[in-house]
């Protein structure tokens, strides 16, 4: 399974299901084992380019400061459900989530009025690749000499996400969107 590949099943499951559960299990039925494996690569790859330690502090800025390691980690599988032209964008620029619908539906919300289906987070998505297969899918892809991330490991040193400096000079729109800098 090529990239292409993967992008299309990923936009495929929006288009033929109506919620992340349904997509995990339409995901998980449409792949082969063998598909599985590549799936996972696939995943790990996209991943990668995402974490970051801008990424986290744009996720950390939307999920009102909740955003630990797993949080960020399904914040990221979050952001590949959102299919390839969202992904790109925010992979380009972390401040492009200010252009997200969902992000944009999420701003003016107080968290705790937020309903669990309202996350930007798809914690599901990890486990897809593991169900299709079927067997040990890690042992599966250590044959192949691939380790994928199980958690966030973004380079470089992390900064004060709280600092409005830092909101302002970094993600300047989200910081606006959601009230901590002034409008950019």
């Amino acid at each position: 399974m090529d990239l292409n590949a993967f992008w299309a099943l990923i936009e495929r499951s929006a288009a033929e299901t109506s919620d992340q559960d349904e997509r995990l299990e339409w995901l998980a039925a449409a792949l082969a084992p063998a598909q599985a494996v590549e799936f996972a690569r696939r995943l790990d790859e996209v991943r990668r380019r995402v974490d970051t330690w801008a990424h986290w502090h744009a996720a950390h800025l939307i999920c009102g400061g909740l955003c630990s390691d797993d949080g960020f980690f399904y914040f990221q599988a979050w952001l590949v459900g959102q299919g390839r032209e969202v992904f790109e964008a925010v992979a380009s620029s972390p401040d492009a989530l200010a252009d997200v619908p969902h992000v944009r539906f999420l701003a003016p919300h107080d968290l705790e009025t937020w309903a669990d289906a309202d996350w930007p987070d798809w914690e599901g998505l990890d486990y897809v690749a593991a169900e299709a297969f079927g067997g040990d899918l890690d042992s599966a892809l250590a044959s192949l000499g691939v380790e994928v991330l199980v958690s966030p490991e973004p380079p470089g040193e992390q900064w004060d996400f709280a600092d409005p400096a830092e909101i302002s000079a970094r993600i300047p729109r989200l910081g606006a969107l959601f009230g901590k800098v002034g409008v950019a």
